[in-house]
């Protein structure tokens, strides 16, 4: 081996000569840049009623055992979150848009004969465009039950309002973390693909493998650029979303270097499902269908433009258990909520499990030629 040859430096070399390439495909652009930019503007730009999903708590001592309770339970979309016991707890997920309201049914102990409550709902200023939904389907159906029940002007249950003070969750909160992990996705998968199969088309690849330089250090220089090219396309979304359309980063400038931090293992994923689809297929024509194949699922299942929990029990699992699912829930954490990355163990264990697998395989994948 000569004395002059530097690992790093190789590294360097192969990033600089990926990321150029990079620069002059506009598939990489497109994908990973415009089209992200495109779906912020949009959406950004809609007036904001938020998913038709609803998540309720329970108020500790409430009355579960009434009418009311029992047909709010069939509201459309309406989830009762049991996990949230204490009362602190649920202001807590109330502040962080993890709820949409706490529920509190009393009787009212003023009147006699036949029963008469008062609903109260306790709600943030995150959930704010999702409350006057609520509240008519809540006033709708105390309506019903006072059609059979009263013929005059008398009603079983009077609803109260109580907003706690916070941060208003908007709409580009939840979507523009969703098209950062859309943007991971498709410059890993696409560009990484696309680039090797090209690279060792063209017997570059055939070649460096009779340098010094080992297949670790020709990947570590294409994730170098990788990571280059990422960061020009965080900027240039975060700074959009934030300046343009209010995108909540909670604590400024740490917020965004945490969610690139968290964002690497991500690209380091999807970088790998490129690699492995770049030994497997033989011709060039080959790599959109796979690719696709692999990455609209993702697409459809992982949250990018409404909630997982608008999909069926059975459905919800299988999406939880998605890459770009664990990416973007992690941002959006960090992002609204200002959770650290190493306070979120449930993503980085499965975005570590899928790393370790898809790395395994790449590399067992790898083709010099």
């Amino acid at each position: 081996m000569p004395a002059s040859y530097s690992p790093m430096r190789a590294v360097f070399a192969i990033g600089k000569a990926s990321f150029l390439a990079m620069l002059r495909s506009p598939t990489s652009i497109v994908f990973s840049i415009l089209f992200p930019v495109i779906f912020v503007v949009v959406f950004g730009s809609i007036n904001d009623v938020g998913a038709l999903t609803f998540k309720l708590a329970v108020a500790p001592g409430s009355d579960t055992t009434n009418v009311i309770y029992r047909q709010i339970k069939n509201i459309p979309n309406l989830t009762i979150k049991t996990d949230a016991i204490t009362v602190e707890k649920q202001t807590e997920d109330l502040n962080k848009a993890r709820l949409t309201a706490i529920l509190d049914i009393r009787k009212d102990i003023a009147t006699t004969g036949i029963p008469h409550y008062i609903v109260t709902l306790t709600s943030a200023n995150a959930a704010s465009r999702k409350m006057p939904m609520l509240k008519t389907y809540i006033d709708e159906i105390i309506s019903t039950v006072n059609k059979k029940v009263f013929t005059q002007n008398a009603t079983v249950a009077d609803v109260k309002q109580r907003v706690l003070p916070g941060r208003a969750y908007l709409q580009i909160d939840f979507i523009l973390p969703g098209q950062l992990g859309f943007s991971l996705l498709m410059a890993g998968v696409f560009g990484s693909a696309f680039l090797l199969f090209g690279l060792r088309k063209g017997l570059v690849l055939k070649r460096l493998s009779a340098t010094p330089v080992s297949r670790f250090y020709v990947i570590a220089g294409e994730m170098v650029s990788r990571l280059i090219f990422q960061v020009a396309g965080f900027i240039i979304i975060i700074g959009l979303g934030y300046y343009v359309f209010n995108f909540t980063l909670i604590n400024g400038v740490s917020t965004f270097f945490e969610m690139l931090a968290f964002s690497l293992e991500g690209l380091i994923i999807f970088m790998g499902v490129g690699f492995i689809i770049s030994g497997l297929v033989q011709n060039e024509s080959s790599i959109a269908p796979v690719a696709n194949t692999v990455t609209l699922p993702q697409i459809l299942l992982c949250g990018l433009f409404f909630p997982v929990e608008s999909y069926p029990a059975w459905l919800q699992w299988i999406c939880h258990k998605l890459p770009l699912t664990l990416l973007t829930d992690g941002l959006r954490k960090i992002a609204f909520e200002g959770i650290h990355v190493w306070q979120l163990p449930q993503q980085l264990t499965g975005l570590t499990i899928w790393a370790v697998v898809i790395s395994i395989i790449a590399a067992k994948v790898f083709k010099w030629e």
